[in-house]
């Protein structure tokens, strides 16, 4: 769900959560209001969590002469280049199970986002998309 779409949401339950409340506030139940702002903030905090992460991503561009590899984790964006000719790929040590982009020393894990389960095929698309440009 995109964040926009989830203060939407929040937005209704509050508005729906605070009507019933008022009610019952009227009626002479009290402390249902308080409790349903605290229920409120506690959401409210949640899915701020959530919105934090929801456009995470990562992206392994092919250009003419390098590999570039742009990097979001909560709203901080890092770009990494690499050349081209000379990345080999791997799949990377078996305790993060990301797939390796290394040169010489240097080495760029990619697949954060990619189940564990497919990451063997992003390495090989990665190595056939390598393969195809030389």
């Amino acid at each position: 769900m995109a964040p926009r779409h989830l203060w939407m949401t929040f937005g209704f339950l509050c508005v729906v959560s605070l009507s019933v409340a008022a009610f019952f506030w009227s009626m002479g139940a009290l402390l249902v209001l308080p409790f349903a702002a605290v229920e409120l903030v506690a959401l409210g905090v949640a899915f701020l969590v959530y919105c934090r992460h929801a456009t995470d991503h990562e992206i392994v561009r092919m250009e003419e002469e390098r590999v570039v590899i742009e990097r979001e984790t909560a709203g901080r964006l890092v770009t990494e280049s690499l050349p081209r000719r000379w990345v080999r790929v791997s799949r990377g040590d078996k305790s993060s199970g990301l797939v390796s982009l290394r040169v010489s020393e240097r080495e760029v894990q990619v697949g954060r986002y990619v189940r564990p389960a497919l990451r063997d095929l992003l390495a090989l698309e990665l190595r056939h998309a390598l393969h195809t440009a030389r």
